[in-house]
């Protein structure tokens, strides 16, 4: 593999919002049944009723971040339910009674589903082999020189990114590029004494713009390994930030061990010769993050289908900055006194077309 100098932002960087941020974004009702779910018991016996359901229904997970500071996990559908029945009424309720109650539990349970979001995740290394190809395409499996597809297990993979700094506002427009090896543990166009060259080719590698929920999707297949490496992908997010310069935050994901051992026992992972020796507990860069980078994925189909909710600071420089910069050149690094490729990392001026 590669030898190279990573990134120094491989720690968790960020915040998570405040109680006073998460009252201001839910207001009412919506607050109540956040707190609840939070463990919140001191109000009336209605709200202790809705407390007991919100927590029975949905246990939450939490994590730390560097600070200490208990970042909130995505809720499961079960809230949904706890929300909806957890408002006893001693009356029946009218056409009308009805239609508010499900109107407050819909906007309370995107409020919730929004707030669950706005974790803010930590950055690590961009890597040796990222490549601003800006090739603007959802289905990343093949590679447009020769149209031929990677073979694998397929992986929907959606996106959902949100501005903290803002109330968990849906980013729009962001670029997130994505890029991984293929099952049998290579770049595209990359040289490496792993594999050889694949120069020219871009398979798995391409990018897709946030639309107006601040989602952006992907197919691709589940990745391989190599040596050195557990199995991940990166991915970066490219914006402005609060003072109108290019934002950037690269990060990698992760997967569960035993879903990895799994996929690796099928065709065609199953052909690649040697001994996958490094994983999630032996990784240095999964050991930095933890868990919080996981992809949650279900079967979907043939293959798999995951989520990852991004919440981003656009008011922290520090995080925003290049992240190609401070490297001695090579793939994926600024050359000393230079620029990356593409300018400092913001999202083209003008969209390339297409080729999905």
């Amino acid at each position: 593999m590669s030898n190279y100098t990573e990134h120094d932002d491989d720690r968790p960087v960020g915040r998570i919002l405040s109680r006073r941020e998460v009252l201001a974004l839910l207001g009412g009702a919506g607050a109540t049944v956040f707190l609840a779910a939070c463990g919140d018991t001191t109000n009336t016996t209605t709200a202790a009723a809705t407390t007991a359901a919100a927590t029975t229904a949905v246990p939450v997970t939490a994590g730390t971040t560097a600070a200490g500071t208990t970042a909130i996990a995505p809720t499961t559908a079960g809230t949904t339910a706890a929300a909806t029945t957890a408002a006893p009424t001693t009356t029946a309720p009218t056409t009308t009674g009805a239609a508010s109650t499900t109107a407050a539990s819909v906007s309370t349970t995107a409020a919730q589903a929004a707030v669950s979001s706005c974790v803010v995740r930590p950055e690590v290394t961009e890597g040796p082999y990222f490549k601003d190809e800006k090739i603007n395409r959802s289905d990343i499996r093949s590679d447009t020189s020769s149209g031929t597809v990677k073979a694998g297990l397929p992986l929907a993979l959606t996106f959902m990114v949100y501005q903290a700094n803002r109330s968990c506002a849906p980013l729009k427009g962001a670029m997130v590029d994505v890029w991984h090896c293929d099952a049998a543990g290579t770049y595209s166009d990359t040289t490496d004494a792993n594999w050889g060259s694949t120069v020219g080719q871009n398979y798995l590698r391409g990018y897709q713009l946030t639309d107006d929920t601040g989602k952006a999707s992907f197919t691709t297949i589940y990745p391989g390994w190599y040596n050195g490496r557990t199995i991940h992908i990166h991915f970066k997010i490219r914006t402005t930030g609060t003072n109108g310069q290019a934002y950037e935050f690269t990060s990698q994901l992760f997967f569960d061990e035993n879903l990895s051992n799994t996929v690796m026992s099928q065709a065609p992972y199953n052909t690649k010769k040697g001994t996958r020796s490094t994983t999630n507990a032996n990784d240095g860069i999964y050991q930095s993050v933890g868990s919080q980078m996981i992809l949650a994925v279900n079967p979907s189909g043939t293959g798999y289908a995951g989520s990852f909710a991004v919440g981003l600071d656009l008011t922290d420089t520090e995080v925003g900055r290049s992240d190609s910069a401070g490297g001695a050149g090579g793939p994926g690094r600024m050359p000393p006194g230079g620029n990356p490729p593409g300018g400092r990392g913001g999202p083209p001026s003008a969209s390339p077309t297409p080729n999905s």
